[in-house]
């Protein structure tokens, strides 16, 4: 076993890259709401239907996350870029336990500084009530129906990751997946609890915001799916079928995991 300074000399990149491609999503993801969202913008007026601004929201977050997959920087560090995903892929047994460790460090730090950059950059408008720094909250069905919706959608997300990226004819398109499911989740499913999957991504909005409203669903519901999706896939197709930490392995950059794509 490599000791912990070996492990975090030779892969601190991996973790920075983490970071910034969590930032990159939550600064995408304020950016597009305040344009959408903010009562004084433009777009507002011109869409006034709240479910076609959300469904723009949710296509404009499910591009910037087949973009962070795809880049150069999530084709190396695997763009986990949450906690949820990377926690199940160490129980899964392929990270490390630094790695992992490391990870969910950068993940929540790299989501609060994207955050709060580009709160300095739009100033006011993100602190508005209708954008609120994205915060993730339950909806008016309350914290069971935002708790077990959390939970579902996170179970599915990781599911089909599974299934996507295990499949060598498939796993080149697991970022154009990923990136479908988040669009429709928050089309679809963002009234029932703000559509977070991510305890990193929700962290970094309700600090700014100074609001925690039932923040343990989105610290616990997230990772119980994502868990839930792994043992269900490995009672079906065995664990040995879990090749990688990487949701796109289709690329030739350096791998950090325990790697079943090098047999």
């Amino acid at each position: 076993m490599q000791a912990v300074p070996n492990v975090v000399r030779e892969h601190w990149p991996e973790y920075l890259m983490e970071a910034a491609g969590l930032g990159l999503f939550m600064i995408s993801a304020a950016v597009v709401t305040t344009l959408l969202e903010y009562p004084h913008s433009p777009l507002h007026g011109l869409l006034a239907d709240q479910a076609t601004r959300r469904l723009m929201i949710g296509l404009a977050m499910g591009v910037t996350a087949i973009g962070l997959i795809y880049s150069p920087w999530g084709k190396r560090s695997g763009a986990h870029l949450n906690p949820a995903v990377t926690l199940t892929f160490y129980r899964l047994g392929k990270i490390g336990g630094i790695d992992a460790c490391s990870y969910v460090m950068a993940q929540f730090f790299g989501g609060a500084l994207g955050l709060w950059l580009v709160s300095r950059a739009i100033g006011k408008a993100v602190e508005h009530p209708a954008v609120n720094y994205v915060v993730t909250t339950p909806g008016p069905a309350g914290s069971g129906t935002a708790f077990v919706a959390e939970a579902l959608i996170s179970f599915g997300l990781m599911l089909v990751l599974l299934m996507v990226s295990n499949t060598k004819s498939l796993n080149a398109w697991t970022g154009c997946v990923a990136g479908a499911l988040v669009a429709a989740y928050i089309a679809i499913e963002a009234p029932l609890s703000g559509m977070s999957m991510n305890p990193a991504r929700s962290f970094a909005s309700a600090l700014p915001a100074h609001l925690w409203t039932a923040f343990w669903i989105y610290l616990t519901a997230p990772l119980i799916g994502m868990l839930l999706a792994a043992e269900v896939y490995v009672r079906v197709h065995g664990a040995h079928r879990v090749l990688c930490a990487k949701l796109h392995h289709h690329n030739h950059t350096r791998c950090i995991f325990r790697c079943g794509y090098r047999a």
